[in-house]
């Protein structure tokens, strides 16, 4: 699931003119993808990772499945974003690739601690739902109609009812 959730999350960023790299492998550890558009003279630089589960059992933040206090959560994310955005080879390779800002992003489907999502804005990382994701490339105002995972896509988007479909 989660190889094919990257997909259609890279074919989301490039329908909205981005160009992307998806699974760059630094050593032990991977960056789902990275995305760049020119947005005038600037660069808008996306860092994306991808978390969907269909039946998620644990916190995305790591795999105890107890009860966290507040100060045990804040410390399991933060530990999770040194780990997904803030290592030196990860760093060092954003940068190679383009100056400037990166934003930390997550796409995540269903989660089982919804406090963790919370905690995870709260430290600076911008979230996608899934669902939102795969509905927004309905819209003919992508700049780019199909790309690389438009065939997957299409084989999803035929078996999942659009929003008016299944308010009928």
């Amino acid at each position: 699931m989660a190889l094919i959730a990257e997909e259609i999350v890279q074919e989301w960023l490039n329908r909205k003119g981005y160009f992307t790299i998806r699974g760059i492998k630094l050593g032990n550890h991977e960056i789902d993808i990275l995305a760049v558009k020119a947005n005038g003279q600037k660069l808008d630089c996306r860092h994306v990772e991808v978390q969907v589960s269909h039946n998620p059992i644990a916190y995305i933040t790591d795999s105890k499945p107890t009860k966290k206090s507040a100060a045990e959560l804040a410390a399991s994310v933060t530990k999770w974003i040194e780990k997904k955005f803030s290592l030196p080879d990860k760093a060092s390779m954003r940068k190679k690739l383009a100056p400037g800002e990166w934003t930390r992003e997550l796409v995540y489907n269903q989660v089982s601690h919804n406090e963790e999502l919370d905690e995870l804005q709260r430290q600076g990382i911008t979230l996608h739902k899934f669902a939102e994701v795969v509905s927004s490339m309905r819209s003919p105002n992508n700049i780019v109609h199909k790309a690389v995972g438009a065939d997957l896509l299409d084989l999803f988007l035929f078996a999942t009812p659009d929003d008016e479909e299944a308010r009928k």
